[in-house]
């Protein structure tokens, strides 16, 4: 039992990991160093060689990024975690370390465009097949596994649809067929959903997101157990996709808000999404929350709230789309989510544009579409703003 499992989630995410120097910080210290010194040339060599624990060089040991690591372990329900230099490199870092030339890996038709290109355009080049499949189809996952399948690989609820899968239902079939689940846990954060706790083997993080909270920082995650963590760990010891102690140091803050923001989050998206169903303009809602989301009852199942992400369709295509991006004042035109400000962005043209049109159009990304990172400011302001840009598109 980790010391801190008798603790609530709040508390977690307030004192995990910390341990405090002879200093008596209350903060956590940002350990802003690149190396550490050794009392003696033994002590040098037992630290090398694994023998004696403790701090070598930043790259792969750093008391800042070790308290974030243990912090979001003990959040996440996982015995460890592996602090990356963004979400790309979690990714990254899990397949180098668990595959290698021959494997397969079965992944959702839902996912983010640059793990897509991660995919196809890097890991194949080392001989790692990928199939897709349609996130929500169970029969279609079970049909694409091979004897040499090693991770089914997925995001939920995805970007940016939010279409959600059924964790538990996919952990089963994975660990029938020896594999092992993969859950890129990003748009919900632990406070609303915990993978590992429903049979998945390996949670991965874009802590530039909802960890950080305020899009400052760029970093990522994988957590997982010892076994599977300790070859992920090795890929980052010799490659080096770390993540720095002052990132580290503002996911650490980010953390103790997490709860508190991700339900203020899910507060907002579900009025917003509310209203936008209720506009002309517009011609469908993508959200969890809606009682008319094909996975609503499995997203109220799985998940303690609905998020804050939301998308929705207009009429007129690209044009439209951008129109109504255009034609608002307050919210933010980037690519990113997971701000205090709600952001805005044309998925077929940014997260997703180097995607080909027919991955595009398999993923359910249409020209029409676009993406919402509700943020934490008014939402009758948000509402607001958004009915500025469509009313620019109808017009």
């Amino acid at each position: 039992m980790n010391e801190w499992d008798e603790y609530g989630f709040e508390t977690r995410a307030v004192r995990a990991g910390q341990v405090r120097t002879l200093e008596g910080e209350q903060s956590e210290a940002i350990f802003a160093t690149s190396s550490f010194t050794f009392d003696t040339a033994a002590q040098a060599a037992a630290r090398f060689s694994g023998q004696e624990p403790g701090n070598i060089y930043s790259r792969f040991t750093n008391p800042t990024v070790r308290t974030f690591e243990e912090r979001l372990a003990a959040l996440e329900g996982g015995e460890r975690c592996v602090a990356t230099g963004s979400g790309m490199s979690a990714i990254l870092s899990t397949c180098m370390g668990l595959l290698k030339a021959g494997d397969h890996i079965v992944a959702s038709t839902a996912l983010f465009g640059s793990t897509v290109s991660l995919f196809e355009n890097y890991l194949k080049k080392f001989g790692i097949d990928i199939s897709y499949v349609p996130l929500t189809e169970l029969s279609a996952w079970e049909g694409a596994i091979r004897p040499k399948t090693q991770l089914l690989f997925l995001e939920t609820p995805s970007n940016p649809l939010t279409e959600v899968a059924d964790i538990t239902a996919l952990a089963v079939l994975a660990h029938a067929n020896e594999c092992r689940l993969v859950v890129d846990n990003c748009f919900c954060t632990p406070a609303l959903q915990r993978p590992l706790e429903m049979g998945a083997d390996i949670v991965i993080h874009s802590a530039t997101k909802y960890i950080d909270g305020q899009g400052r920082c760029i970093g990522g995650a994988v957590v997982g157990s010892d076994e599977l963590m300790e070859p992920v760990f090795g890929f980052l010891r010799t490659a080096g996709p770390t993540m720095s102690p002052f990132n580290a140091w503002v996911f650490l803050k980010g953390l103790e808000t997490l709860s508190l923001r991700m339900k203020a989050h899910s507060e907002n998206a579900l009025s917003l999404a509310h209203w936008l169903a209720e506009q002309p303009a517009v011609a469908r809602v993508h959200y969890p929350g809606l009682s008319d989301h094909q996975q609503h009852a499995l997203a109220a199942r799985q998940q303690t709230a609905f998020g804050g992400i939301v998308a929705f369709e207009v009429t007129g295509g690209r044009q439209a789309a951008w129109r109504v991006i255009d034609g608002t004042r307050m919210v933010s035109i980037t690519a990113n989510l997971g701000d205090t400000k709600t952001t805005i962005t044309h998925p077929a043209t940014t997260t997703h544009g180097r995607l080909s049109a027919e991955q595009r159009e398999s993923a359910g990304i249409k020209e029409g579409l676009i993406r919402i990172s509700v943020g934490l400011e008014d939402v009758a302001d948000i509402q607001a703003d958004l009915a500025r840009g469509l009313e620019s598109a109808r017009r």
